[in-house]
């Protein structure tokens, strides 16, 4: 479905969930805006018990001026709008969400789907913030987002608040989302400091005396009253501060699931990779190394975990987390090659690209992938390589001429060039301005003349590399443990399927 697809309709009544938050309220803005610039009969709406009462939410709707409209559907009235309802942030027939009926019903949403699915829908759980969403969509249809300060500025406050504060962005769109919309800062900064409430602060505190801790993995849990999910990242940093915990996590409920914030301050636990653990199957979770944070769905975790309590949940994952990988620290590490098959990389061309072809050695560059953005600086033997998956990995001119060729211009780009869920992008960071790093891609195709060793693992490990000290390749059971024959200490990861079609076993 396209925005553009509902433009059958006259009226169009937009639909925020219950007990509205930035996002929505930000999403439901940009489709409003869209709809009424098409001549549409368009209004923004939401319901449930309460007014907005939130002193920034108040103010957002005040000085971005949202046209929202609070409606007031009484206990088993049924509100009927003519046109197309569009839930926006939420699924249409969800707890959140009071009910409206409509002949026609879609859905624009960044939450795990909850209800069987109607035709009509969009829904991306992979996305920090429906706002982002949004913004994509408009986009794809032409709409200037950027010509609109106040729309630019809803949209970045609604992906600032569920991202608790940029803090859980993981999603490589979310960031480019930050980065293109023009914002007004001066009212960014207003809604900032109007965020917290006595009564969250009194919530923030009863939280920190209630927390367990696990002494062996030096992690604590805190189960929280409900609250604006920013008070978890707060409770969370606060906890980062006393010397015996090293990592935490801090969640409470919401209507359709529980909200949670991760943090760590070791490099042995990257927080967003422990967020995606603790709502795999059920959620999803994201952020940055240090600070991370998700949503398990209310219906997903019943139907799951039906006897079991959350807090029982989240110590009792935290404790498997701990318990699921062997840390190698490749520069110490002695390999056992008894344990390990021989193999050589197939003739398969990859792309790569020399980085100062692309900019003058010595800028510093941020290369945005789907796995995370990687921060160099360009210097003349650098080499960017992009794998079959769109994985994107440095290598240098020693290495690389050692272990592939450059193909000729002849060969077809779609050879060595592959579709991906997210192309990646070079940044210049003195500058900001943004680069498809496969404009600048050639092809170049392995030697077959670099060997290595490898076995299947059995247990997850996390490998910090000769090339990266500080931060680990995390390998899952069933991926592959690599190491160079000619270089023991050049350990590294192979995803399971891309071993698979990039190595063969040498009898």
């Amino acid at each position: 479905m396209r925005l553009s697809d509902l433009e059958v309709y006259d009226k169009i009544t937009i639909q925020c969930h219950d007990n509205p938050d930035a996002d929505t309220l930000a999403s439901g803005y940009g489709l409003y805006r869209y709809y009424q610039s098409k001549g549409k009969d368009v209004r923004l709406v939401y319901s449930g018990r309460n007014k907005i009462q939130k002193s920034n939410l108040a103010l957002m709707v005040e000085k971005l001026k949202l046209p929202v409209e609070y409606v007031s559907v009484g206990t088993g009235e049924v509100l009927h709008v003519e046109g197309v309802l569009l839930t926006v942030d939420c699924q249409f027939g969800s707890g959140n969400v009071t009910g409206i009926s409509s002949d026609h019903v879609a859905i624009i949403d960044h939450h795990q789907l909850e209800k069987a699915a109607i035709s009509q829908s969009i829904i991306n759980p992979n996305l920090g913030s429906c706002a982002t969403l949004v913004w994509k969509l408009l986009r794809e249809e032409g709409f200037d987002v950027n010509g609109d300060e106040t729309l630019g500025t809803a949209l970045y406050y609604g992906l600032y608040t569920d991202t608790n504060q940029f803090s859980e962005l993981y999603n490589p769109l979310d960031m480019d989302m930050r980065e293109a919309v023009k914002v007004d800062k001066s009212l960014i900064t207003l809604f900032r400091n109007s965020n917290l409430s006595l009564r969250e602060l009194e919530i923030a505190g009863i939280a920190m005396i209630r927390y367990s801790y696990n002494d062996d993995y030096e992690f604590a849990v805190i189960k929280s009253q409900p609250c604006d999910p920013n008070i978890l990242g707060l409770i969370s940093d606060f906890l980062l501060q006393v010397d015996a915990i090293k990592s935490c996590v801090v969640f409470n409920e919401v209507n359709d699931g529980y909200k949670f914030s991760v943090r760590s301050c070791i490099r042995e636990v990257n927080a967003s990779e422990l967020a995606a653990f603790l709502s795999e199957g059920i959620g999803s979770g994201g952020g940055h190394y240090e600070k991370a944070g998700g949503f398990i769905s209310l219906k997903l975790y019943e139907e799951h975990y039906p006897t079991l309590h959350t807090e029982g949940y989240f110590n009792n994952r935290m404790t498997q987390y701990f318990d699921s990988f062997e840390l190698i620290y490749a520069e110490d590490y002695e390999v056992d090659l008894s344990a390990m098959k021989k193999y050589v990389k197939r003739k398969i061309p990859v792309a790569c690209v020399k980085a100062d072809e692309v900019l003058p050695a010595g800028t510093p560059v941020t290369i945005r992938t789907l796995e995370g953005d990687i921060d160099l600086t360009v210097e003349e033997d650098l080499y960017i390589m992009i794998g079959i998956k769109g994985e994107v990995y440095p290598n240098r001119r020693e290495k690389f001429q050692k272990s592939y060729r450059m193909l000729d211009e002849t060969h077809d780009r779609s050879e060595y060039i592959h579709d991906t869920e997210y192309v990646p992008v070079i940044k210049n960071r003195l500058n900001g301005q943004d680069m498809l790093l496969t404009d600048y891609a050639r092809g170049c195709v392995p030697t077959g003349e670099v060997f290595i060793y490898a076995r299947p693992l059995e247990k997850g490990v996390k490998v910090f590399t000769a090339w990266d000290k500080q931060k680990y390749m995390l390998g899952r059971p069933g991926d592959y443990l690599a190491v160079r024959c000619n270089d023991l200490h050049d350990i590294y990861v192979v995803e399971k399927d891309i071993f698979a079609r990039s190595y063969d076993e040498i009898s």
